[in-house]
């Protein structure tokens, strides 16, 4: 029966297969390679096991990694002066470079063996995200040793000898490494770089060894201007074969001395007027030896497979942290400021159109950091997550911009006047830096996260596409033969459950034990997943190939994954934090906006799903319009309370801004906060009376303690709500060419003559 199917049933789809579905190129061979799957997985798979994502162990600090965070992070952080970094030094101090080398910041993911600090991922993550919170300048110079790097790279990849050398090297600070990939002609296309490398033989050192001649121009390379070390990524080239038989080994990392000649850096680019070391890097004939390759001569030209397994560092917690910080101090500050800012005798917190904002950004803090904590749970048990990665970088920092944009909005003029007390106008115009380093944002949305996820991740999908690659005909049939049935039943039981899921509005579905008032939320994932899983079934059977070129689509299917592993991480962290009750408004309203964004996506898929009758049966089975509402006025009226108002909420939120070594606004609006609030009971008193605070002192009405109490609440009120200016001297030392006051009132003068 089996030779029967395989040679009358299976041979004609396998030779169609083979020729509806175009070749892997070497680049999308080696990413889809590169690092492995995980939660994704099960959300592909239509029928996910909860249980599996609730025996994650949560991510915890040791207690060296907690001691790190109270003292030489807290430490660093109250020497940090954003203003003066951003806007007079355009440099980190040099006792701020100093103190990072000194407390070995640079070497966090380096292991105790090699001098290091050995950090896990989630230290690490907090460490960034604190920082982030004070001062981006540092908190990026912290960040790009930490994850795309030599260090990094030399840690996965690097040959003994590498890492004994450089890996001590770079984690005291003796050496400062910078990453240069992107080339003037090539950005997210890799494979068009134009930076070469030739094999040939050269002298070093007074011998003559064979290595490579490196030409290169590469541009936007943080800490290029300050690096001792770079490591470069070119494409290796061969014509002599004194490497091998290939004459184009192709993408090759090495390190590179940046004091040999030839080499140009020290030029700066400014990156959105956020001052940290960012620069352009060319090199011209510059000559290292073989062994500089990274991991040896026997890594030549698989630098694309090296830099996609180390992208997983800063895609999964470098931007992540920084996101996460960026969505929690927005979030924290816009409550406590709607708080305390008064209009029309009423908190503006209080007003429905500024609910809506407060709420959105509660959701994105929380969503955010409950997403944190999953991916550096699973990177922190040895995973290579790629897809997930990606989902995160692309996710998070899209968080981190809207909930930007609320704060600004609910901040109206206090944020947009820039100056020393103002907290959020630098993470506003940090904001594109994040969408676009470590592949832009568009990118990696419309072609990483579903072309790679939707074959990483199937059951079956990428044991087909490789048995079509088979060069042995009899070897590849067999194989396919086998995975082809193994896929065909697992779509029949995935169609199955996603006709009765979406029948049922998602009530009929799995859970785990004990998931109580949760229940629903498990259900309706499980319902999404199942119909998810169909889709991209179905897109790859009646598309094929050609659903890498349709980039509208595969955006909106990597939103559907996105909007899956969100709930998934926030159902997760809430577990893990003891099923708070006062935070499940949290969980409700992330759960109920994930769902019906969802519902939205999924429509639009099958709106522009080429076959409309696939599209038609798709609507049949999966029913993208039976979907809940966005989360009501109730709810949304619950969730900005949570930030506020005082609460274990707001607390457990904004833990980190209410320690010492925060930025002065931000402590001058905690101060605001705290005395708005001590005093509630007093102010409503003075209105229910009817009396200004002179007058009900002057009735007896309230003690003199009492005014001095309302005063102190007033003056600090006052402080945050200001806004800076500055005196013409003051506007001078920051803008050397800008004209003086007596010039303006000369001109003014002779206008009106």
């Amino acid at each position: 029966m089996t030779t029967f199917r395989r040679t009358r049933i299976s041979k004609p789809i396998f030779r169609w297969a083979r020729k509806a579905m175009p070749g892997l190129s070497d680049t999308e061979r080696e990413a889809l390679h590169a690092g492995e799957v995980w939660w994704e997985a099960e959300l592909f798979s239509g029928n996910p096991d909860f249980r599996k994502l609730l025996a994650v162990r949560a991510p915890e600090l040791t207690d060296e990694e907690q001691a790190f965070l109270d003292g030489p992070c807290r430490e660093l952080c109250e020497i940090l002066d954003d203003w003066a970094i951003n806007q007079k030094d355009g440099d980190l101090p040099r006792a701020v470079w100093d103190f990072l080398r000194e407390k070995r910041f640079f070497g966090m993911i380096i292991s105790k063996a090699h001098g290091g600090l050995g950090f896990s991922a989630f230290a690490h993550s907090e460490v960034v995200r604190r920082l982030s919170m004070v001062s981006l300048p540092a908190a990026v110079t912290v960040m790009v040793p930490n994850s795309l790097g030599p260090g990094e790279l030399l840690h996965l990849f690097g040959t003994d000898a590498q890492k004994d050398y450089w890996l001590p090297r770079l984690a005291d600070g003796r050496e400062l490494p910078a990453f240069g990939l992107s080339s003037h002609e090539a950005g997210s296309d890799a494979a068009s770089m134009v930076d070469r490398g030739v094999v040939c033989k050269g002298q070093w050192q007074g011998e003559e060894v064979l290595g490579i001649r490196l030409n290169w121009s590469k541009r936007y390379i943080t800490l290029a201007p300050v690096a001792t070390i770079l490591g470069l990524a070119f494409k290796l080239e061969d014509p002599d074969g004194l490497l091998g038989d290939d004459p184009e080994p192709g993408i090759t990392c090495a390190l590179v001395p940046t004091d040999l000649p030839g080499i140009e850096t020290g030029r700066r680019h400014i990156p959105a007027d956020t001052m940290f070391q960012n620069g352009p890097t060319t090199g011209t004939d510059v000559f290292i030896p073989i062994e500089n390759i990274i991991g040896g001569r026997e890594y030549a030209g698989r630098g694309w497979m090296m830099l996609m397994s180390a992208l997983a560092a800063g895609r999964g917690v470098s931007l992540p942290s920084l996101a996460c910080a960026a969505t929690t101090l927005a979030a924290h500050s816009s409550g406590a400021y709607a708080r305390v800012r008064e209009q029309f005798n009423l908190p503006i917190a209080k007003f429905e159109g500024i609910q809506e904002p407060l709420a959105r950004l509660a959701a994105n803090a929380y969503a955010v950091d409950a997403a944190r904590h999953l991916t550096c749970a699973g990177l922190d048990e040895g995973r290579a997550l790629a897809v997930i990665s990606a989902l995160m970088k692309y996710t998070a920092t899209d968080a981190m911009r809207a909930s930007i944009t609320d704060a600004m909005d609910i901040h109206a003029g206090k944020t947009v006047i820039d100056g020393p007390m103002n907290y959020l106008s630098p993470l506003y115009r940090a904001v594109p830096i994040g969408i676009t380093v470590e592949g832009a944002n568009i990118v990696t949305r419309s072609l990483m996260v579903f072309g790679q996820g939707a074959i990483r991740a199937h059951p079956h999908l990428l044991d087909e596409i490789l048995a079509l690659e088979d060069a042995d005909d009899d070897a590849a049939l067999t194989a396919f033969d086998t995975h082809f049935w193994r896929h065909v039943g697992h779509s029949l039981r995935t169609t199955g459950r996603s006709l009765v899921r979406s029948l049922t509005g998602g009530r009929i579905g799995p859970e785990p034990p004990r998931a109580g008032q949760a229940g629903p939320i498990y259900r309706q994932l499980a319902r999404w997943s199942a119909a998810y899983a169909l889709t991209a079934d179905i897109a790859f059977l009646s598309i094929g190939g050609g659903l890498k070129r349709m980039e509208m689509l595969s955006g909106r299917m990597a939103d559907i994954l996105s909007e899956l592993y969100i709930p998934s991480a926030v159902l997760k962290h809430w577990q893990d934090q003891g099923k708070p009750k006062e935070e499940f408004a949290l969980v409700e309203y992330i759960a109920q906006r994930s769902f019906a964004r969802i519902g939205q996506h999924l429509d639009a898929v099958l709106a522009n799903f080429p076959s409309r009758p696939a599209a038609f049966l798709l609507r049949m089975l999966t029913a993208p319009r039976r979907v809940g509402r966005e989360p009501s006025d109730a709810l949304t009226a619950r969730c900005a309370a949570l930030i506020s108002e005082p609460g274990p909420v707001r607390d457990r939120l904004g833990a980190d801004l209410t320690a010492p070594g925060q930025h002065p606004g931000i402590a001058a609006l905690n101060a605001a906060f705290d005395k708005t609030v001590a005093t509630d009971a007093l102010r409503r008193r003075l209105r229910e009376a009817k009396m200004t605070a002179e007058a009900a002192l002057e009735a007896g009405t309230i003690t003199e303690d009492e005014k001095a109490q309302l005063d102190d609440m007033a003056a600090a009120v006052h402080k945050v709500i200001a806004v800076e200016d500055f005196s013409t001297d003051e506007i001078k030392a920051m803008f050397p060419g800008a004209p003086s006051a007596k010039r303006k009132e000369v001109k003014k003068k002779g206008k009106a003559a």
